[in-house]
């Protein structure tokens, strides 16, 4: 994978966006040095408000648990120490991206780290899985799962045995020695057509 490391992280949430009120009920991550899960973050967290039952049977999370749990505020202090500048990856970053700015908002920090999306990667590198679904490209790479979907920490550890499997892709496929998190990056943004093209473009200039 290269030696940089990135932290792999996921959101459950009281509904679709921070702009409409909602907030983070569970956060999961995990960070990635030399092709393996080296530390981990979990936490259930008090959005302060009761969620719905709809949010409770799709995330396996009742209103007792996070009653039960420390605030979003507490919680996001100990993960703003945790992810500290590391790059960030999630799966539909978009979606974490937009929680975690509120969140870290409501304790007046900003994110430094730069972000990438899984999803928009596997698009590129797994052009003819069924869909790209973290569920769907776990099985189509058939990678290990311990069966829970929709919890953060177990879809963390899932997005980030993805995240290790794209780039031994691509480093097996197109002859890259280094898959740097530009790289990564970069391939999310171009269209899926023009995506061999490019990488073989990179596997000429480190030849």
């Amino acid at each position: 994978m290269g030696n940089y490391p990135v932290i792999i992280l996921d959101f459950e949430t009281t509904g679709l966006s921070p702009n409409y009120g909602d907030r983070a009920i569970e956060i999961g991550a995990v960070l990635i040095e030399n092709n393996m899960i080296t530390d981990r973050f979990q936490s259930l967290m008090n959005p302060g408000f009761r969620i719905s039952s709809f949010i409770e049977s799709y995330t396996g999370i009742s209103n007792d648990m996070v009653q039960a749990a420390p605030s979003c505020e507490e919680v996001m202090e100990g993960f703003a120490d945790f992810i500290g500048d590391y790059p960030l990856v999630a799966h539909n970053a978009s979606f974490d991206r937009k929680f975690l700015d509120s969140e870290f908002e409501f304790i007046g920090k900003s994110r430094n780290s730069e972000m990438a999306c899984s999803m928009l990667s596997a698009r590129r590198v797994y052009p003819d899985a069924p869909n790209h679904k973290l569920g769907t490209l776990v099985r189509y790479c058939e990678i290990y799962t311990n069966g829970l979907f929709h919890r953060a920490l177990a879809d963390a550890e899932m997005t980030g045995n993805l995240w290790v499997a794209m780039i031994d892709e691509i480093k097996g496929t197109f002859g890259i020695n280094h898959v740097s998190f530009e790289l990564m990056q970069k391939l999310s943004r171009i269209s899926k057509a023009k995506a061999p093209a490019f990488l073989e473009k990179v596997a000429g200039k480190q030849c």
